[in-house]
């Protein structure tokens, strides 16, 4: 009971300051520094610069910027026109057609985005006007698109599973590598349930494709050797243990600013347009990081998460039953703050139970990881919706319900998680050994 009045004061002074438009960093910032003045008599001010240097002066996290910047790089060039080009001639054949387009269009970019933005900006902006144009039904072309999607917070490089690594001093190479086979059994899902849909369907009557034979749809697949190519050097370094992430996202920088170059759409406008894009971001999930440390560190002080992981240890819960109360807790925090806040934010007060269950925690940073993409497609708060409500026109509403199959989907994949935790464990269990992560 002695927990309750810190928690409360904690909770009542961040929806207060998130409720009235602070950003989310400033917002955890401002709550750490009340529960340090009001719990402590440490100076504030002091153990807050102290706190905020050491945990942004970390060599893992130059990962992030370095990955954001190549994801925003090929969005700005003629990547995703070519990778329609290239796809949808092997896709047109596929119970469901060019709806898979959608969904194998966004596990590549994903592999090369670390952004469910990015991701859904990019082949949403390519796949939305063809796929009207063939008239899918337009609740199959927004849910798809939406779930899909959130593949770029799974599929290495993932920005997600990077915070993660760091907020709980985990290899971050490990956690890409264990996101690469759920990232490729998700896709499946969703192929799958385009499959059903489009046999069970009456609405699915798309405009059928002209017939190309086999050596045109040959000529077709070499819009894609680009995109596979950057793939093989930024994922491969990494699992050959020839690089670290940080070194795998200078390569990935370099690659695509000359895979840029090479398409003739590299100029100083787009050069510095994703330099841009790739600071702003940054910057916005930096000052998230910076404030949810101070935060865990306030937290600590008033010992609310060893009392939180005693009182959930009093309750003697099983591992089933651990995540399962995290499953829900997690998707309910997602209705309120984007995924990188989640987990940053609650960390402190899981990784404990965690550790005390013995439950691996690479296979958790997967777990989280899919439970994360939930958020981004639940309101009132699911990114994914705004930015597909930006560029459909569509309601809120109308886009949230299309999303519906992909969430349950997702739902799914986290019992397919508990059923064959392999599928997470596997590649990091056989790494090559290489430099750090």
């Amino acid at each position: 009971m002695e927990q309750l009045i810190p928690i409360g004061i904690f909770l009542f002074v961040l929806f207060l300051l998130l409720g009235s438009g602070v950003w989310v960093g400033l917002a955890l910032m401002g709550v750490a520094y009340v529960g340090m003045e009001i719990f402590t008599s440490r100076p504030a001010g002091d153990a807050m610069i102290t706190k905020i240097w050491s945990s942004s002066s970390s060599w893992t996290l130059t990962a992030l910027p370095l990955f954001i910047w190549m994801g925003e790089i090929l969005y700005r060039t003629r990547l995703s026109e070519d990778m329609f080009k290239g796809l949808s001639p092997w896709m047109a054949r596929l119970p469901g057609g060019l709806v898979h387009t959608n969904i194998v269009g966004c596990t590549v970019f994903a592999a090369v985005s670390g952004s469910s933005a990015a991701t859904l900006t990019t082949v949403g902006k390519m796949s939305i006007p063809e796929l009207r144009r063939r008239h899918y039904p337009e609740t199959m072309v927004i849910g798809t698109l939406a779930g899909a999607a959130t593949l770029g917070l799974m599929i290495p490089p993932s920005l997600t599973l990077i915070v993660y690594g760091v907020t709980i001093n985990e290899s971050v190479t490990k956690l890409f590598m264990a996101g690469v086979l759920p990232g490729l059994v998700l896709a499946l899902m969703f192929m799958g349930y385009v499959a059903v849909m489009s046999w069970t369907s009456k609405d699915f009557n798309p405009t059928p494709e002209p017939h190309m034979s086999f050596v045109e749809k040959l000529k077709n697949s070499r819009f894609l050797i680009p995109v596979i190519c950057l793939i093989v050097v930024v994922i491969g370094s990494m699992y050959m243990g020839w690089a670290t992430a940080t070194e795998a996202a200078a390569f990935g920088v370099i690659g695509s600013l000359i895979l840029a170059a090479a398409q003739g759409s590299l100029s100083w406008g787009t050069f510095s347009e994703s330099l841009m894009g790739a600071v702003r971001t940054s910057a916005m999930i930096a000052l998230i990081l910076a404030g949810a440390s101070f935060l865990s560190l306030s937290m600590g002080f008033t010992g609310i998460p060893r009392g939180l992981a005693d009182l959930i240890a009093s309750w003697e819960l099983s591992k089933f039953q651990l995540i399962m109360a995290l499953l829900v807790f997690y998707i309910i925090l997602g209705c309120f703050l984007d995924g990188i806040s989640s987990v940053v934010l609650t960390m402190a007060v899981v990784e404990p139970m965690i550790r005390a269950q013995g439950i691996d925690l690479i296979w958790f940073g997967i777990f989280i990881v899919v439970v994360v993409e939930m958020a981004q497609i639940t309101p009132p708060i699911g990114f994914n919706l705004f930015v597909l409500q930006g560029m459909t026109g569509h309601e809120m509403n109308f886009i949230a319900r299309a999303a519906i199959p992909m969430f349950l989907i997702m739902v799914v994949m986290v019992f397919v998680l508990i059923v064959f935790p392999e599928l997470a464990t596997w590649l990091p269990d056989n790494i090559r050994k290489g430099p750090g992560g």
